[in-house]
């Protein structure tokens, strides 16, 4: 008697990048490129874009890899998923969302970055962190609602 063995699912390719860049504002253009170019076919691309951008901004204005150092972005893609990393040098506190005034130009970057993405977090202390933010392949329904004011280790659900 001949039995019929299922096929295996075709497994989604897993896809990992890394690059180091120098610790000055110009290179956030070069970071969103660099992106870009690894996910072009991406759905929800620019969301991805603006929060690598704001994960950069972060890194250059709050730790020392904004005063000469360097920082690394990591990019990972797999079955619909897409995770952004940005690894920096440390400084004096860890990132946190804010609540900031309505005219101010500053202070709005990770709750920017908790509303685009599926979840966010962070890990690390006073010599470097990694900030990454999580993208479904569609937004989490979870995504519309409002953040907590307070970031954390962990978080998840549109933070």
């Amino acid at each position: 008697m001949l039995l019929a063995h299922p096929q295996p699912a075709a497994l989604a390719p897993v896809m990992y990048w890394r690059a180091v860049f120098p610790g000055r504002p110009d290179q956030a253009h070069a970071v969103r490129a660099f992106v870009a170019t690894l996910l072009p076919a991406r759905s929800r691309l620019d969301e991805v874009l603006l929060a690598v951008g704001e994960l950069v901004a972060n890194a250059l204005r709050h730790t020392r890899s904004g005063q000469g150092g360097s920082f690394t972005v990591a990019a990972y893609h797999a079955a619909g998923r897409t995770e952004i990393s940005v690894t920096d040098q440390g400084g004096p506190a860890g990132p946190a969302v804010a609540d900031a005034d309505e005219l101010a130009e500053c202070g709005r970057g990770l709750r920017t970055v908790a509303l685009l993405a599926d979840s966010w977090g962070w890990h690390g202390n006073d010599q470097g962190r990694t900030v990454t933010a999580v993208f479904a392949a569609e937004p989490s329904p979870t995504a519309i609602l409002p953040c907590p004011d307070s970031g954390s280790h962990a978080t998840a659900g549109g933070r």
